[in-house]
């Protein structure tokens, strides 16, 4: 539990400097005059450098465990605010975002590995716990922006290297712990589950992660609409100031925060396919809602937005590694890289599509996105079908 917090507050810290980056987009757009095209660029390569080396980084951590390279993925981050502090320009922005992305991509896939060796076999509940802190975290990045950004400027992005600092300490703390254990690391997992479940066919699996990289996409080319540009809509349609806006971000952030604590558990209780069904599709009539709604209402939406749908993603990617026993580096680096793109590429298209039309046209069609969670139904139940091996 102590290693899990500690991941947990890491993740906190990495995400909320990471936040940092989309909740001063306002800022950026006055100062540099972008339109909403450019503002989707610095996702789209914040959000690609990440998801492109995460794999990478997860494939080789799966052979050769780097315990250190948690304390070098701050870092990289913390790299990435100093240039951000001070760009001139908006390469500059473009520069200091991959930098940002790639301390992501180093974080990510080796501090999941370190959750699950952590977890005690409660493999859901240690996943959601490590990426309750990310998700708080980025939930802070609104309300520090409102308060120290917004009124003493972009400069002030330096101030918060000591979050970073303070995060380089504590993962050095953990890769120490994660050294003295990798002998239980060599001995995990495959052969274990190879027991308990029967071999799938190459066709089978990939079928299934196609499912869930399927859903992975519903989830996040939506909440991208509304992390990205929901301060957009906010003083578009009700006319907000931007630090009234940053507050209504937050508590969306704050609800998406608390809802990822939900499905580990959930998820190792009931089984991960119920919980990927309500979290996704379960979600839907709320964002079909929203255009509708007034400001009060707005608000009360993305509150069971948030909650509803943070709750897939510990239960998704669990679900991936119970199906690929062995390879859990690979596994996160995958899904987290995977989610990391999709954002990226959603907030450019997103950007691109308000610049055509309209921000609320954006908030009208990303509504209809969480039906595909529909395709949940195609998933196989490893629960069920774990039982039935370890009857017979």
């Amino acid at each position: 539990m102590p290693i899990l917090l500690a991941l947990s507050f890491s993740h906190l810290l990495n995400d909320t400097i990471q936040s940092l980056l989309p909740s001063i987009y306002p800022l950026l757009k006055d100062s540099f005059r972008l339109n909403f095209t450019q503002v989707g660029l610095i996702t789209l390569t914040y959000q690609l450098t990440a998801s492109l080396l995460q794999p990478l980084v997860g494939s080789y951590t799966d052979r050769r465990p780097k315990p250190y390279s948690l304390a070098i993925g701050m870092g990289c981050t913390l790299a990435g605010l100093a240039l951000l502090s001070h760009a001139g320009s908006f390469g500059a922005i473009l520069l200091g975002a991959a930098v940002i992305g790639t301390g992501s991509s180093i974080f990510h896939p080796e501090a999941s590995r370190v959750a699950r060796l952590a977890s005690g076999g409660r493999h859901g509940f240690a996943q959601s716990l490590f990426q309750v802190g990310g998700n708080f975290g980025t939930s802070l990045g609104p309300l520090l922006a409102a308060a120290i950004i917004v009124p003493h400027g972009q400069a002030s992005l330096l101030w918060f290297s000591a979050l970073a600092l303070l995060g380089i300490y504590v993962l050095r703390r953990v890769g120490g712990w994660y050294q003295d254990h990798l002998h239980r690391a060599r001995r995990s997992a495959p052969v274990r589950h190879r027991e308990r479940l029967p071999p799938r066919s190459r066709r089978q699996v990939i079928f299934t992660l196609a499912i869930l990289l399927t859903l992975i996409f519903s989830k996040y080319f939506y909440l991208v609409s509304l992390t990205n540009y929901y301060t957009f809509y906010l003083i578009h349609k009700f006319a907000l100031p931007v630090q009234s806006a940053q507050i209504d971000l937050f508590i969306f952030l704050f609800a998406v925060a608390a809802g990822t604590i939900i499905g580990g558990p959930l998820g190792d209780r009931f089984g991960r396919k119920y919980v990927i069904w309500f979290s996704i599709l379960g979600v839907a009539p709320f964002t079909l809602l929203l255009p509708y709604a007034g400001l009060v209402g707005t608000v009360v939406l993305t509150v069971f937005i948030g909650l509803i749908l943070a709750s897939a993603f510990s239960a998704i990617l669990v679900y991936a590694q119970e199906l690929i026993p062995g390879r859990v580096g690979l596994i996160a680096g995958l899904f987290f890289g995977f989610a990391f793109g999709i954002s990226g590429i959603a907030s450019a298209a997103l950007g691109r599509l308000a610049d055509l039309t309209s921000i609320d046209y954006v908030f009208h069609v990303c509504g209809f996105l969480p039906l595909i969670g529909l395709i949940t139904g195609f998933l196989p139940n490893l629960e069920g079908t774990r039982r039935r091996a370890a009857r017979a």
